[in-house]
């Protein structure tokens, strides 16, 4: 970027006078630094100062560029949030349809811009909330969703036509879109006309979560044939958001966080090409899905070199030829690993650094945690805060008002490329194992994060990594009040709401599905007309989901030593 020659003969008088002043004040008597040694959220050193040496080999032209231009390090936009504000959404769920319907319509009068569905964690594994499995966890982290009849409730009185809704669902990610489809139909909203994502991404619940159910194979089967039926069908809908959030919140650092989340993607786009789909009519509708940490600049850094990254896969591996093809359209989370139980309020502090790093980096859409998720769901007062964390940032702080705000910084342009350099050395890694499911397969990618994991936690045991109000500041507390509970009840009363819709439904109908759905799945058809034809007759998730068991089986994870 710079002429090397020039730059060390300009700065060198400068540089000397600066290091003697630095030498004066951190000699012995005088004032020493505060730390040996300074480092990111995810241990990379700081320099005490970074110059235009530290960008001399990044080419503007090649390397930054302008937004909305290959490589899209600075945003895929040409505009950016001059346009339009990115989508302000809130993750929620919880208890019964009838409640999470409730919050939604609170959410979106208080100026939400598109839903965001946490399911609890029956309805993420595939069993209905009246199976042994799911006793005690109906409704606890999420609403429960068992079939289509609770679909129509969660979504009553909000015209599907009119938002845009993501659904955190990844092993029957199928199923619950088969329901939202149905839904739509039943307002009289053809599925052209729907707009949404679906997580969709089963490599991460294997390396980093754990809310899988069948082997690797059939899930990727399940994923592509989701791919080839919406872009016939669903045509604004992304069909997948392939996440590093959980990656980063399992204790990986920015770095492992892009690379694995890219990896997994090159493992989707290569699974969609076996099965004879084209690069350029798939790829356009990948989304992404980040977590956003506390160290504001690396994660504005990480954001740009993920990017660019993208953008150089699908164009010199793929040959994609069309620009949004090569596009990284992301979703961030503000980060729950770094929420405190203690001094809960300091969580909203947490959330606007996160934020600002979220829109400073160039997100499309935007979940805000509420301060008190690290002891219990959020309350209304607590999800109304956070929402008002993002109007603030979007409105007030100016931070939106031109485009990449923090681009040509030496610090941010030479973060963006150290992280870029990181990633792609462990994307070849990856690449030499095989690809992302033979990584997991052998427990790589898994190792990685876990290594990171338990030195970061060492850190702040030592001392070393501070925690505000954890490991320093603390204060004698009283017990918090007023958290969000769910009643224990919920189980039992799903239980009876389904009982009462299998005694009114088609029984006939429902089998005649689920046999077909049994013998498509034995061949090789695309599967997502026949689960979208079960969920229409009212079958549930749990009755399509074990059909699919008895076909594909279950996964069982690997150990990682």
């Amino acid at each position: 970027m710079y002429d090397r020659e020039k730059l060390e003969q300009g700065l060198a008088s400068y540089n000397e006078a600066w290091q003697k002043n630095v030498e004066k004040l951190t000699a012995k008597g005088a004032k020493p630094e505060r730390k040996e040694k300074f480092v990111t959220g995810s241990g990379a050193e700081v320099k005490q100062l970074y110059t235009p040496l530290d960008v001399e080999n990044i080419d503007y032209v090649t390397d930054i560029g302008f937004p909305g231009q290959y490589p899209f390090t600075r945003g895929v936009q040409p505009n950016m949030y001059r346009g339009r504000f990115w989508t302000m959404r809130q993750y929620a769920g919880f208890s019964t349809a009838e409640e999470s319907n409730a919050r939604y319509k609170y959410l979106l009068e208080q100026g939400q811009t598109g839903l965001s569905v946490a399911f609890d964690l029956p309805t993420q594994i595939g069993y209905d909330s009246d199976h042994p499995m799911a006793e005690g966890e109906v409704g606890k982290v999420g609403v429960a969703i068992d079939s289509l009849a609770d679909m129509e409730i969660l979504f009553d009185g909000i015209p599907l036509d009119k938002v845009s809704t993501s659904m955190t669902i990844n092993a029957p990610a199928s199923v619950l879109l088969a329901f939202y489809i149905a839904v739509a139909e039943k307002q009289g909203v053809t599925p052209d006309k729907l707009r949404g994502t679906i997580q969709n991404d089963i490599l991460k619940e294997y390396a980093a979560r754990g809310t899988y159910i069948f082997p690797p194979a059939p899930s990727m089967r399940l994923i592509t044939d989701i791919f080839e039926f919406c872009s016939q069908n669903v045509p604004n809908w992304n069909t997948i958001s392939i996440s590093g959030y959980h990656i980063r919140e399992a204790g990986s650092t920015a770095a492992q966080e892009v690379a694995f989340t890219l990896a997994d993607g090159i493992a989707y786009v290569e699974a969609a090409i076996k099965a004879g789909l084209d690069v350029d009519t798939f790829a356009g509708r990948l989304s992404f899905f980040f977590n956003a940490h506390n160290d504001l600049l690396e994660e504005v850094a990480k954001f740009r070199a993920a990017r660019r990254i993208w953008a150089k896969i699908m164009k010199e591996r793929f040959g994609a030829k069309k620009e949004r093809s090569m596009m990284l359209r992301f979703h961030t989370q503000t980060g729950g690993s770094t929420l405190t139980a203690q001094q809960p309020d300091n969580n909203i502090v947490r959330v606007t650094i996160q934020t600002l790093a979220a829109v400073l980096g160039g997100t499309q859409s935007l979940h805000t945690n509420s301060r008190d998720e690290a002891l219990a769901l959020p309350t209304e007062e607590s999800v109304r805060i956070a929402l008002r964390t993002q109007q603030i940032v979007a409105y007030e702080s100016g931070v939106a008002e031109t485009v990449d705000p923090l681009a040509g910084s030496y610090y941010v342009e030479a973060m963006t490329k150290r992280i870029e350099e990181e990633a792609w050395t462990y994307i070849k890694k990856i690449d030499e194992l095989g690809g992302a499911v033979k990584a997991i397969e052998q427990g790589y990618i898994q190792k990685e994060i876990q290594d990171s994991a338990y030195e970061y936690q060492k850190e702040i045991e030592s001392g070393k990594r501070i925690v505000v109000g954890v490991n320093k500041f603390q204060i004698e507390e009283e017990p918090p009040k007023g958290l969000l509970k769910v009643d224990p009840s919920v189980g039992i009363q799903q239980a009876k709401k389904l009982a009462e819709m299998k005694a009114k439904r088609d029984g006939n109908a429902v089998q005649a599905a689920l046999d077909e759905l049994r013998e498509a799945a034995k061949g090789d058809a695309n599967l997502m007309p026949v689960i979208l034809k079960a969920a229409r007759v009212y079958a549930t998730e749990g009755e399509i989901c074990d059909v699919l068991r008895d076909v594909f089986g279950e996964y069982t994870p690997v150990q990682v030593l």
